[in-house]
């Protein structure tokens, strides 16, 4: 069946919690990154970590009006030890822990910086209250009559969860697994932990390998005080990484990397990378959520994996969740599990139990995304119109990755891309589902780069920076889904050719 154009700020896939929203032009994500209200007015939802839901947005009025404090501002959170931490970051800032009928969030006069302080340090830390968190606490407290209805696990949903990430995290035992209540909450406990245990013996510097996701990028900029990150955006220049663990490597503390990066897909030599900080008491932090771990064996070559299970595992595209694993091999699994879990925020028990209602199709899930991408990359590669091709069996890319694959089909769903001519024309043309995640049933598009950098994009300098690391600022990241490949073909060439 074709595919037809989905309405600006409709949610990606139709659910009360999906993670994504359309964006159908180009003029619509600039005005959704300006906040222009002739856009923004039509967003039902958004990924929620950029984009506050409506129930927690309702959550957080009805805790405003029992609070007495209706004339402020409300940010919620996972926990009510996450609402004690935002209440620390925002000091010197007057702000007040709330805590209602198993709710918490903090309260504060309304300030346009403290609002905008508290939204990214949420974001960056992934501690956010989930949005059926705030549908079950409205239900509590008679604001609404009951959840909208969805499929949800009946049995034990942590032990389906914990089934999963055993299979695709061996050798690590259910000490060494922990779940987070987002992908970048796991990544900030991973980070968190890892930088207290080697601050303890005097290494503060760490390593950003490769261009990576905006947030994780944002966490070693942010939250290592007074030592600047090294960035080395060329993720296959491993001679350059040798020598400055030769020169520096009483310092370095890690290395925290992606394979594959996003969103130029790039593998680098993990196992080659793996030894290097073992020699030298470095910890390698790894995200493998591009491709999934389902397809990359990449624990044993990490000291640290994080994944996002809101990609390829709530492959409805409706749950935010994420996975930590500890390899036991490495000499800091000890100090390293404590100082983990007391940084996780909890899942929700509905966001856990619709999450193991479609974890058991994650295998599948990844398979078929696995082989229709392979053949839209056959296609694109020999398009006229495609300017550059980014997946993860490109020539420089392709050794690295191929070692960690579980098999020779094993080849990700991940493609990016840039067109000659004219992007606006391209994307508002194709009508293949567009909008921010990846990892779904259905397929998406999106301009990455316009989403997840355009301050960069937007300014002289900016341009320059991208320029430097290999991006184009007109790059499409698509997501490759469960559709036939014939049909993604298809609206791809019709949008190519018009």
């Amino acid at each position: 069946m074709p595919f037809t154009a989905i309405p600006l700020g409709q949610p990606i896939p139709p659910g009360a919690h999906s993670v994504s929203c359309s964006l159908p032009t180009m003029r619509d994500v600039i005005g959704y990154e300006e906040k222009d209200p002739a856009i923004t007015q039509h967003l039902t939802s958004g990924y929620p970590r950029f984009v506050q839901h409506p129930f927690l947005r309702e959550a957080g009025l009805v805790m405003l009006a029992a609070a007495g404090r209706r004339d402020h501002q409300f940010w919620p959170t996972a926990s009510a030890r996450a609402a004690a931490a935002l209440r620390e970051w925002l000091a010197p800032a007057p702000a007040e822990v709330l805590s209602l009928d198993g709710f918490h969030g903090v309260a504060f006069p309304t300030n346009a910086d403290t609002h905008g302080r508290a939204k990214l340090w949420l974001q960056h830390c992934g501690r956010l209250a989930s949005s059926r968190a705030a549908e079950d606490f409205l239900v509590r407290q008679g604001h609404r009559t009951a959840a909208v209805p969805e499929a949800l696990f009946t049995g034990d949903a942590n032990a389906e969860v914990h089934r999963y990430l055993r299979r695709v995290f061996a050798p690590a035992t259910g000490d060494d697994l922990f779940l987070a209540n987002c992908g970048m909450n796991a990544m900030w406990a991973a980070f968190h932990a890892a930088s207290t245990l080697q601050a303890s013996r005097g290494r503060r510097l760490w390593i950003q390998l490769g261009w990576l996701y905006l947030d994780t990028i944002a966490l070693l900029q942010k939250f290592n005080p007074g030592v600047a990150p090294v960035v080395l955006g060329d993720v296959f220049a491993l001679d350059q990484l040798r020598a400055l663990f030769a020169s520096r490597g009483h310092e370095i503390a890690g290395i925290i990397t992606e394979v594959p990066t996003n969103p130029l897909i790039q593998t680098p030599d993990l196992i080659a990378v793996h030894q290097l900080c073992r020699d030298h008491g470095a910890l390698l932090i790894v995200d493998p959520s591009i491709a999934s771990p389902v397809n990359l064996d990449v624990l044993p070559h990490a000291d640290i994996v994080v994944n996002s299970l809101t990609k390829y595992t709530a492959s409805e595209g409706d749950v935010l969740a994420g996975a930590l694993a500890i390899n036991p091999s490495t000499p800091n699994a000890t100090s390293l599990r404590a100082a983990i879990a007391a940084e996780l925020e909890p899942v929700h028990d509905r966001d856990l139990a619709r999450l193991a209602a479609q974890i058991g199709e994650t295998e599948a899930v990844v398979a078929q995304g696995n082989a229709a991408a392979t053949e839209v990359v056959e296609f694109l590669r020999h398009h006229p119109r495609i300017d550059a091709l980014f997946w993860s069996l490109e020539p420089r890319s392709r050794d690295s990755y191929t070692r960690l694959a579980r098999t020779p089909a094993s080849t990700g769903s991940m493609i990016s891309f840039t067109v000659r001519g004219s992007l606006a024309r391209f994307y508002d043309r194709l009508t293949l589902p567009k909008g921010p995640s990846f990892g779904m049933r259905n397929s998406l598009i999106c301009p990455f780069i316009y989403l997840a950098h355009y301050d960069l994009v937007t300014s002289e300098s900016g341009r320059a920076t991208l320029a430097a690391h290999g991006l184009n600022p007109d790059l499409l990241r698509l997501s490759v889904g469960c559709e036939p490949a014939s049909e993604i073909i298809a609206a791809l060439r019709d949008a190519l050719e018009a």
